[in-house]
């Protein structure tokens, strides 16, 4: 993926280090009580949900390791323009973490158990 933000191309790479990065940043423990490293189910939770801070973790996260490194304060102020179609760079980068290889499976079955959440509601309403 790649943005222009202030007429320089930055690139954005959803790798395993990328996943590895997210998520260390939130641990919860499984039904058998095992904590697991889930940050990545709730950066896109986020981003789903239209959380801008989660859109610019999302960017800061993606472009770790790239040549040039875009800031922080840029990716905001790029995100304040009203210029950017800020609804358009979510679906972005949710499609592209969708069908990147190392968190597509992962999104997928979050995807999933949220379809599955939102059928069990509807059966018991």
């Amino acid at each position: 993926m790649e943005l222009t933000i202030n007429g320089i191309v930055y690139k954005f790479k959803a790798s395993i280090g990328f996943v590895r990065k997210v998520n260390k940043n939130v641990t919860q423990k499984d039904e058998l009580g095992i904590e697991k490293q889930v940050g990545l189910t709730y950066l896109v939770a986020g981003l789903v949900d239209g959380e801008i801070e989660e859109l610019i973790n999302a960017l800061d996260y993606l472009n770790d390791g790239m040549t040039p490194r875009v800031t922080r304060e840029q990716i905001e102020e790029y995100i304040d323009n009203e210029t950017t179609d800020v609804e358009k760079l979510f679906e972005a980068v949710i499609d592209f973490l969708s069908s990147a290889n190392a968190s597509k499976v992962a999104i997928k079955k979050m995807f999933e158990r949220v379809e599955e959440a939102k059928k069990r509601e509807k059966e018991q309403h």
